[in-house]
C-alpha cells in the first residue's frame, strides 16, 4: 500500500476552495461580508456554530488558503491554559505577519467549547482579552455555543450558524471519494453509512474509509459488520426538535439519552419554547401539565432523595410533551425556531451581581470594622440612597473606598451614569495631581542634588586654596 493510501481521507479530501464546502452558502457569505468589512464590524469575532462535521473548520481553512490569509489555528483540546491563549494567539494576533508583511493574518480557534473545563482556567476571559486588544480577525467555532460557560464569548462574537448536511450533499460527498479511490459503491451501503453519521461529513468519510479501503468494492453486509453503533449526543436545538416530532412515548424516550442536556436544563428549555411549538391551547396545557407534574417529581427528589422518582419525572418530560399535541398534530412536524431559556440568562446576571455584592460588602466591612451581612443588610442600602440622590458626593464616595465600575452601576442604579461621569472626573484629576507631585518631588531631588554637588564642589574648591596659601 502506497503513502499515499495512508492518509486520512477526511483529510485528503478536505475542500481546498471555499465553493467545495457544500450547504453552507448563507455561512459562506455571512463570513465573507465580515472578512471584507473588518476592523469596520460590530464585533470583532465570529463564534460559528452547528453539529460536527458540518464544515465550519473546513470553511475557514479553505477562506484563509484561497484569499491569501496566514491562518493561525489553535485547537481548544490541545491550547487550553490562558497561558497558551496570550503566548501565541495575542502575540500573534498584535504583530506583524511571521512570514511576509504584506499578508493579512486570521486566528482560528477551534473548539472552544472544550475550553469551559475547571482546569482551563482562565482561558475564556483570555479569550475575551485576545478579542477586544486584536488587531487581526478573530474567528472561533463551538458545537454547542449554548453552553452557559460560553456566556462571556457570546457577549463578543458575532454569531453564524451552520446547517446539519444534508443526505443528498453526504452522497454525493461519498460517491465521489468512491470514483477517486477507484471504489465501486453500493448505494444501499452508502445510505447506510449517511444513516449513521447523521450530517456528520467526518463521521461519514471516516466509516467508508473503514469499510473500502483495500477493497474494491462497498457493500451493505461489509458496512454492518465492520462499522459499531455510535453514540452521539445531541445539542439542546436538535433534542427539541425530535422530542416534539416523537409519535410514540419511546422514540421520546431515546431522544433524552442522547441528550447533551441534563434533565434540569431540559425542564427550562421545555418551558422557553412549548409556546413556539404548540398552537393550541390545549396541546399547551396539557403539555405545561406534564412539565408541572415533573417539576413535582423533581422536588420529591431533592427532599426525600430518592431518586427513583427521576423516571417518572422523565417520562413526563419526554413521553409527556410530545404526545401532547392531540388537537393539533400537525404542529409536531413544522419548522420552529428555538429559544434559549431567558431564565437561565437572568440567572447568570444574578450570580454575577451577587458576586459584585458580596465583594462590595467584604470592601465596607474592612473600612468599617463591622461584618459583612450587617455591611449587606445595613450599610449597601443607605448608600443606594446617596448614590442615586448626590450623584458628585457618591463619586467621592467609591473614589475614597476603591469601589469598581460595576460595583457603582448597582448601587447608583438609573443614576450609574452622572456618578460614573464623576467618579472619572474625579480619578482623571488625582492622577494628574499624582503626576504632578510625583514630577516636583524629582525636581526637588535633582535640585537638592545639584546644590549638594555645589557644596562639595564650593568646599574642595576652598580646602585646595588654603592649601595653596600654606604653601606660600
Amino acid at each position: 500500500m502506497s503513502g499515499q493510501a495512508k492518509i486520512p481521507w477526511v483529510i485528503k479530501y478536505r475542500p481546498k476552495k471555499i465553493n467545495d464546502v457544500v450547504n453552507q452558502e448563507e455561512a459562506k457569505a455571512k463570513i465573507l461580508d465580515w472578512l471584507k468589512k473588518w476592523p469596520n464590524v460590530a464585533k470583532k469575532a465570529l463564534l460559528l456554530y452547528g453539529p460536527p462535521g458540518c464544515g465550519k473548520t473546513s470553511l475557514v481553512e479553505a477562506i484563509a488558503s484561497e484569499l491569501g490569509y496566514e491562518l493561525l489555528e489553535m485547537n481548544a483540546s490541545d491550547f487550553r491554559r490562558k497561558e497558551d491563549i496570550e503566548r501565541i494567539a495575542m502575540r500573534a494576533s498584535t504583530i506583524q505577519s511571521l512570514f511576509a508583511s504584506s499578508k493579512k493574518k486570521l486566528i482560528l480557534l477551534d473548539e472552544v467549547d472544550g475550553v469551559a473545563n475547571k482546569e482551563d482556567v482562565g482561558g475564556l476571559e483570555a479569550i475575551e482579552h485576545l478579542v477586544k486588544i486584536t488587531k487581526v480577525p478573530v474567528i472561533m467555532t463551538a458545537n454547542n455555543p449554548w453552553d452557559q460557560k460560553l456566556r462571556i464569548l457570546r457577549d463578543i462574537a458575532e454569531f453564524v450558524q451552520f446547517k446539519k448536511l444534508e443526505k443528498r450533499d453526504l452522497m454525493k460527498l461519498l460517491q465521489h471519494i468512491c470514483i477517486a479511490e477507484n471504489i465501486q459503491c453500493n448505494e444501499d451501503a452508502l445510505e447506510y453509512i449517511i444513516a449513521r453519521a447523521e450530517g456528520d461529513a467526518r463521521a461519514a468519510i471516516n466509516d467508508l474509509q473503514a469499510v473500502g479501503e483495500g477493497f474494491s468494492e462497498v457493500t451493505l453486509e461489509r458496512a454492518k459488520a465492520l462499522l459499531r453503533p455510535r453514540d452521539k449526543e445531541r445539542d439542546p436545538f436538535e433534542t427539541l426538535k425530535l422530542l416534539f416530532s416523537s409519535r410514540y412515548a419511546w422514540q421520546a424516550r431515546n431522544v433524552l439519552s442522547q441528550s447533551q442536556l441534563d434533565y434540569e436544563q431540559l425542564k427550562l428549555w421545555l418551558e422557553e419554547n412549548i409556546p413556539y411549538q404548540y398552537t393550541n391551547l390545549e396541546d399547551i396545557c396539557r403539555a405545561y401539565e406534564a412539565l408541572s407534574k415533573a417539576d413535582v417529581y423533581l422536588g420529591r427528589i431533592v427532599k426525600s432523595g430518592d431518586w427513583d422518582l427521576l423516571a417518572y419525572a422523565m417520562d413526563l418530560m419526554s413521553a409527556g410533551i410530545a404526545l401532547a399535541a392531540v388537537n393539533n398534530p400537525r404542529d409536531k412536524d413544522k419548522w420552529t425556531k428555538y429559544s434559549f431559556p431567558q431564565r437561565i440568562s437572568m440567572m447568570a446576571k444574578l450570580k454575577e451581581v451577587r458576586g459584585i455584592r458580596e465583594d462590595l460588602s467584604t470592601i465596607l466591612a474592612r473600612h468599617l470594622h463591622i461584618s459583612t451581612s450587617t455591611a449587606k443588610s445595613d450599610v449597601i442600602p443607605v448608600l443606594k440612597v446617596i448614590f442615586t440622590s448626590n450623584t458628585e458626593y457618591a463619586a467621592k464616595l467609591a473614589l475614597s473606598l476603591g469601589l469598581s465600575e460595576k460595583m457603582i452601576e448597582i448601587l447608583a442604579g438609573p443614576n450609574k451614569h452622572a456618578v460614573l461621569n464623576h467618579y472619572k472626573k474625579l480619578k482623571e484629576l488625582l492622577e494628574k495631581r499624582a503626576a504632578e507631585a510625583l514630577a516636583e518631588r524629582v525636581v526637588r531631588q535633582e535640585t537638592k542634588k545639584e546644590e549638594s554637588e555645589m557644596k562639595k564642589s564650593k568646599e574642595k574648591k576652598e580646602a585646595k586654596d588654603l592649601l595653596s596659601f600654606a604653601k606660600k
